[in-house]
């Protein structure tokens, strides 16, 4: 297991082209003298990004919702750039569904990008980055995936939900390896993420009690710094620990059981 969480040269990070992407891609690169390859779906917000970072950042067009070319995705960015040794799983979609009327091809899209994209993502790299001395996965999750408050977003709240349970799992069954396993695990925060909603900036610090960008990545930050495998902030600190109190203690009884079997 790496000596600490940021022991990695290059992040490979979805969803890059802005918001929470492209904040952490900022730290990495200002802060942290990282190399960083950013990855989204819009072209011109990747180009807008990397001019934002110095201008030499790579990137990359891909949807990570059309999981099958992501194979040949993750084969392309090996060749080319072998040293990532850091895939950070941000992309991801919110919208709001009603289920007395569900558009099904946008649930679909939804669960394609929130889940099989990182799953798939990950998977394709599993043996690149066992090869390397230290290598990093981070999942971003969401406070949605612990409380689905917000009633709204059916898929999101279960996705999210899905990728925590996954992220947990894939953590223990990776605790072998060179292999290091993050959950980054957002409350509410001012990005373009309520796009679809009837008003698209309910996200206001203004309006709500949502993050800005930059305290959200301030906190993130000391968490990467304190080598966390868990991370939030805002509220989410008082409703993860809340989580971890209530099930801690069971789920890392059944996570000692599987690596007690790893070493027999």
């Amino acid at each position: 297991m790496p000596s600490h969480v940021l022991d990695f040269q290059c992040a490979l990070i979805t969803g890059s082209g802005g918001g929470l992407g492209l904040s952490m891609a900022r730290y990495l690169v200002q802060t942290k003298n990282k190399k960083v390859i950013l990855a989204g779906r819009t072209e011109s917000n990747l180009q807008e990004a990397s001019k934002s970072l110095g201008g030499d950042v790579p990137y990359y067009v891909v949807d990570t919702g059309k999981t099958s070319e992501l194979k040949g995705f993750v084969e392309k960015v090996v060749k080319e750039h072998p040293e990532v040794d850091c895939l950070i799983n941000n992309a991801g979609v919110q919208r709001p569904l009603e289920v007395t009327e569900l558009k099904l091809d946008q649930l679909d899209q939804e669960i394609d990008i929130n889940v099989r994209g990182p799953i798939h993502l990950a998977d394709a790299f599993l043996n690149h980055f066992a090869s390397k001395k230290h290598a990093v996965i981070m999942n971003v999750t969401s406070v949605l995936g612990f409380v689905p408050f917000s009633v709204l977003n059916p898929a999101y709240n279960g996705t999210k939900a899905f990728m925590h349970f996954y992220t947990e799992s894939q953590r223990t069954q990776l605790k072998s390896t060179p292999i290091r396993v993050v959950e980054i695990i957002p409350p509410s925060v001012h990005t373009a993420l309520h796009r679809d909603r009837e008003d698209p900036d309910d996200n206001n610090p203004s309006k709500s009690n949502a993050l800005t960008q930059e305290d959200f990545m301030n906190q993130v930050a000391e968490g990467w710094e304190k080598d966390q495998d868990v991370i939030t902030a805002g509220m989410g600190k008082e409703l993860v620990k809340k989580w971890y109190d209530a099930y801690g203690e069971q789920l890392g009884g059944a996570q000692k059981a599987w690596q007690g079997k790893e070493v027999k």
